[in-house]
């Protein structure tokens, strides 16, 4: 329902009323943050990172006691490049444990300076309700010596660990098998963003096979960007996980898909899929029995799958919620035309097509002209022809939408009108929570007028937590536009952020990791 400026300014003008007494003084006017009791200093400091309260314990004797709260440090990342907290000594971080974490400690991010049995043991011992942890294992060239280690953390529910790319994990992996068997969300980080093109040998850093053993109760298992992993290692996984629901192996290149029909056979309860950059051959893939499986959600961008594959996936998944295949030059019309009719679309809330080249506008505006009132995410982005026209006729049909990614970075012969857009998208699309436009800056158009579609937007989509622009002269004006409503947080750039569909899987608290 829309509220006339009207009744806004009364209510503004009564709610400011509530802050003075009758003699016109506000009944704050003589306090100060000293005067504020314990507990309430304590819930301001929660909204603090760990290296700001680490400051205010230096203001005050009162105000260090507050900081050193155990309520304060119930997560916590000790990796300098992440958090900035940089602990100095094993003695330091051994009284830290005993004096400020205690039994409030939940999750913890260790670098491999600080992975030592003597930690472990203290953490084992000290913090009994520590459920989370992550073991930065990325940068080392050698291992502290685990032979001495005897206790670990065994109420952990959640376990990461950032691999070496030399460094051989089993010596310390041995040691905590026996601690592990509750774990039910496991991710094995690799090397993928630091790997030369060409690698001279490639180890197998972690047994997966003896790993396997000693997690039964796995439910969601990501491993990304491995090297070594492949097929034989996701075979594994499913024959002993039976509770598995999540599987991810994105960017793990030596992935086929062989295994692909006796994991799908053996998991059923595995809901989500991702594949993402792997190496799928089309003819394992079409040997899977998907017409039987479980999985809802599924993402192959990236992938060399054929026409034919596709098509014979899409129309024999009975029940498919989230489909990402963008960057895949056997999707073209033909795969949307017989998903439409021999498929079932009806379920599908997501739609990631990034970079699709071989996809018409036509086809796409034919799909979600049927399909987009039930989309919550919508991602066709990388595309050329696929400007701000078509965007504007689907606008009005995606009501439910939450997730919007659009544009390209390429440079585009014609220009996109930016002000018509964003109207159209605050006038329709009132649910949005991120939205991307990744057109480049030299073909946005808008004119001096433009400050009013942009409060269109703010005002009407309410639930708009991050809008990603490029850098330029526009970006620069919806970010002053937001922080002027006190909205600092909204308007980001391509460069530091970028909008995703993964918000919209079921299983995406337990698939993040750093």
């Amino acid at each position: 329902m829309d509220i006339s400026s009207d009744v806004w300014n009364q209510v503004a003008l009564e709610a400011s009323q509530l802050y003075f007494t009758e003699d016109g003084k506000s009944p704050f006017a003589n306090t100060s943050i000293e005067k504020l009791p314990d507990k309430v200093i304590l819930h301001i400091f929660s909204y603090l990172s760990h290296l700001e309260i680490c400051r205010m314990a230096m203001v005050c004797r009162r105000w260090r006691t507050i900081a050193y709260n155990t309520q304060l440090w119930k997560n916590v990342s000790l990796r300098p490049e992440v958090s900035g907290l940089h602990v100095g000594s094993l003695e330091s971080l051994l009284q830290l444990i005993s004096v400020r974490f205690g039994p409030s400690l939940r999750y913890i991010e260790l670098p491999i300076e600080l992975i030592t049995h003597t930690v472990l043991h203290e953490l084992s011992s000290k913090c009994p309700n520590l459920t989370h942890m992550l073991l930065d294992f990325s940068t080392a060239m050698q291992l502290h010596d685990f032979s001495e280690m005897q206790a670990f953390p065994a109420k952990l529910r959640y376990m990461c660990i950032c691999l070496s790319e030399v460094i051989f994990m089993e010596g310390f992996m041995r040691k905590i098998y026996n601690f592990i068997n509750g774990l039910e969300v496991l991710h094995l980080i690799g090397t993928y963003e630091k790997c030369e093109e060409e690698e001279e040998e490639i180890y197998e850093v972690i047994n997966v096979h003896k790993l396997k053993s000693a997690t039964p109760n796995l439910r969601v298992i990501n491993l990304y960007g491995i090297n070594f992993i492949d097929d034989s290692h996701i075979d594994a996984f499913s024959s002993n996980c039976i509770q598995l629901e999540c599987l991810a192996v994105n960017y793990c290149s030596k992935v086929t898909g062989s295994t692909l029909k006796a994991l799908l056979a053996r998991s059923k309860q595995l809901k989500c899929l991702l594949m993402n950059g792997t190496s799928l051959k089309s003819e394992y893939v079409m040997e899977a029995e998907w017409d039987k499986c479980s999985v809802q959600e599924l993402d192959i961008s990236g992938t060399d799958l054929s026409t034919e594959c596709l098509i014979d996936v899409l129309t024999r998944i009975p029940t498919l919620r989230f489909l990402s295949a963008g960057q895949i030059n056997g999707f073209n019309d033909s795969v949307l035309k017989a998903w439409m009719e021999g498929g079932n679309p009806k379920t599908l809330l997501a739609l990631d097509l990034d970079s699709s080249d071989n996809l018409s506008d036509e086809a796409l505006a034919r799909f979600i002209t049927r399909y987009g009132a039930q989309l919550q995410a919508c991602v066709l982005s990388g595309m050329t022809h696929i400007t701000d026209q078509l965007w504007m006729t689907i606008m009005p049909i995606l009501t439910n939408i939450r997730i919007i990614v659009m544009g390209t970075t390429e440079r585009l012969s014609g220009n996109i009108h930016v002000d018509q857009l964003m109207d159209t998208i605050g006038s329709h699309c009132t649910k949005l929570e991120r939205l991307e436009l990744r057109w480049d800056p030299e073909n946005l158009r808008f004119s001096d007028k433009s400050q009013k579609a942009i409060d269109l937007l703010r005002v009407k989509c309410l639930k708009l937590r991050c809008l990603v622009l490029n850098d330029g002269r526009y970006y620069e004006t919806v970010k002053a536009n937001f922080e002027r409503a006190d909205r600092t947080t909204v308007v980001r750039t391509t460069t530091s952020c970028r909008v995703s569909a993964y918000h919209v899987l079921s299983n995406y608290n337990d698939l993040i990791f750093n």
